[in-house]
């Protein structure tokens, strides 16, 4: 049986998303960022072209670490200007019926309970397509700017990230019990006060005594998405993602990745088939290889050495900016994504720094790949056979070109061989990727936290010990 291949959009609210330079292509439209139709064209394309939704990645500060300034950050708007992404969530809604919406929120730099109430009003407006993409952010301008000073030890990220997920789930899961609302009017009962409960949270990080705001949504807590590659986000991610993202250099690595959280997740009880895994990918198409092949090196000329390395320098924490063009990237222990360096200075290639700015120039750290309509998908099919990846999170090189083109051309040869959809499932985000219910399913830990007052009684048999002895030493 032909195994379905499933495509994610990979855009952010900004110009210069994972190709600097090329928003200076005469066909990219990205500069339209900050408008409301620009979002929701491209939102009915993807709609139309069956994707599974459009994650809007995000980030919380700027790219300083090439050369020591965000001078060419700036220059080559190399993901600055950037606006809010969970805007756009209505707007696409509104023009879109069955699309799904991933939000990208840092656990880093906002406080959970009032982001509880903006991800819930989202799914609410959305009637319940929304996703939340649970990064713990690598930019040490981020931390500053809040006044944290500076970003928090990489795994001490990932333990705080383990807590404030906690507190989500006891508000969108525990707090308010189904059929808390009523809307009684006869008897001017609108919310049955017995059925609204305290959460209780005391926490290392975070103290949340009260009640959730918000009525659940249609899915009480949004498709969780997650990107972790390191060794402490591969944990988080087999624990607690529905949907994961990797940018995985070549299928050897993509492989492993795949096996390895399957692994995971199975072992946290967990079935590793409900877990979808997306690879970034970009794809270059046409009518024929000749055109494609040519439209590629139109592309490639409007690449950017100095933005491709800031992005390089900004994910991986290591300024190339201090090497010469011919140096080897080497391992270096730094604060940020370690799963970059790990890839870049630990894999089966040995890369230049000017061959990881090529690299880099188009799509990030995701591939490219370029051809006709019948080689693209020849190779998508190989990747998914050989790796058990799910699906493509798809950066572009031009927007909307590129997703037009997977749209127009892609996704009908991947029909005609009866490996891709050719409509949505009914019901919430939730529903239409798993074909079950609309809520977390009774495996995952949100579930533990439904009966909430069970939940604070034995959070207080477990704290009750060491409360005895502090009071002892005290």
């Amino acid at each position: 049986m032909t195994r379905a291949i499933r495509f994610n959009a990979f855009d952010m609210n900004c110009v210069g998303h994972q190709s600097p330079g090329l928003w200076a292509h005469p066909r990219d439209r990205s500069w339209k960022y900050k408008d409301l139709d620009y979002w929701q064209d491209l939102a009915r394309t993807l709609e139309r072209g069956v994707f599974d939704g459009i994650f809007i990645a995000d980030v919380i500060g700027y790219y300083d670490v090439y050369k020591g300034s965000n001078h060419h950050a700036l220059h080559q708007a190399a993901q600055i200007p950037v606006n809010d992404p969970l805007q756009l969530a209505a707007p696409i809604a509104l023009a879109t019926e069955h699309l799904g919406i991933g939000i990208t929120a840092s656990t880093s730099f906002e406080h959970p309970y009032t982001f509880a109430r903006r991800i819930a009003t989202a799914d609410h407006h959305s009637k319940g397509r929304v996703g939340w993409n649970i990064v713990t952010s690598y930019l040490e301008s981020g931390a500053k700017n809040i006044s944290q000073g500076g970003l928090r030890r990489h795994d001490n990220r990932y333990e705080v990230a383990e807590e404030y997920v906690e507190v989500l789930y006891k508000l969108l899961e525990g707090s308010w019990e189904e059929g808390a609302v009523v809307r009684d009017r006869g008897n001017r009962i609108f919310t049955n006060p017995e059925k609204v409960h305290e959460i209780g949270h005391q926490g290392k990080y975070f103290t949340v005594p009260g009640y959730g705001l918000t009525e659940p949504s249609p899915q009480r807590t949004p498709v969780l998405y997650q990107a972790g590659a390191s060794g402490p986000g591969k944990a988080f991610a087999a624990q607690h993602a529905e949907c994961i993202f990797v940018a995985a250099p070549t299928k050897a690595v993509l492989k492993n990745y795949v096996a390895e959280i399957r692994q995971r997740a199975a072992a946290a009880g967990r079935d590793p088939k409900k877990l979808y895994i997306y690879t970034l990918l970009t794809i270059i198409t046409d009518e024929t290889e000749e055109k494609a092949q040519k439209k590629f090196q139109d592309y490639r000329s409007y690449v950017s050495y100095d933005g491709s390395l800031v992005f390089m320098s900004g994910w991986s924490g290591i300024d190339f900016g201090q090497y010469a063009p011919t140096d080897l990237v080497r391992k270096v222990e730094t604060n940020a994504i370690h799963s970059v360096v790990e890839n870049l200075a630990g894999g089966d290639k040995s890369w230049t720094i000017d061959e990881l700015s090529q690299f880099g120039g188009i799509g990030g750290l995701g591939p490219v790949v370029v051809g006709s309509p019948q080689r693209i998908a020849d190779i998508l099919q190989e990747w998914v056979d050989e790796t058990d990846v799910d699906g493509f999170n798809l950066a572009y090189a031009v927007t909307p070109d590129s997703f037009e083109d997977v749209v127009g051309y892609i996704v009908p040869e991947l029909q005609r061989r009866g490996a891709y959809p050719t409509a949505y499932k009914p019901g919430t985000l939730r529903e239409k990727l798993f074909g079950d219910g609309p809520y977390l399913p009774a495996t995952h830990p949100a579930a533990g936290y439904r009966d909430i007052e069970a939940v604070k009684q034995r959070d207080a048999e477990r704290t009750a010990p060491l409360q005895v002895l502090k009071s002892v030493i005290g």
